[in-house]
């Protein structure tokens, strides 16, 4: 059984309570959510969907490239959005970061998110073999 690996690098918001950015376990990086808080200020970050959308992937892309990872290593994503009227929007920008890379996903609305966020994204990447 592989060791597990804890992933926590200062261009993404710090865990705000007992769980890891991400973390690497058999082969796998599995991130925590991640809303659009500016990793600096710990604020929400704030404008439209498509701008809070891609705030949340710049704080995943950093946790990626702590763990060896980039997005084309990501297999499978889980979006929580508290309004669906939000997810064309959302997609876009989704579409726009992925390009022609097609994890698996998952889209589900929610009543609430952390710290009044409207768009949080988790997601599990294949560790590039060594």
């Amino acid at each position: 059984m592989s060791a597990l690996r804890t992933i926590a690098v200062e261009n993404a918001p710090k865990a705000i309570g007992p769980y890891a950015q991400g973390i690497v376990a058999g082969g796998f990086l599995f991130t925590a959510g991640q809303v659009h808080f500016d990793p600096v200020t710990m604020k929400l970050v704030s404008g439209t969907i498509a701008e809070e959308t891609n705030r949340v992937f710049d704080n995943l892309e950093a946790i990626l490239v702590g763990a060896g990872c980039r997005f084309a290593d990501v297999v499978k994503t889980t979006v929580f959005l508290t309004d669906m009227g939000n997810f064309a929007e959302m997609n876009g920008a989704y579409a726009a970061r992925f390009g022609d890379h097609r994890p698996a996903r998952s889209t589900v609305q929610v009543g609430a998110l952390p710290g009044g966020g409207r768009v949080e994204i988790e997601l599990v990447a294949k560790l590039p073999a060594a």
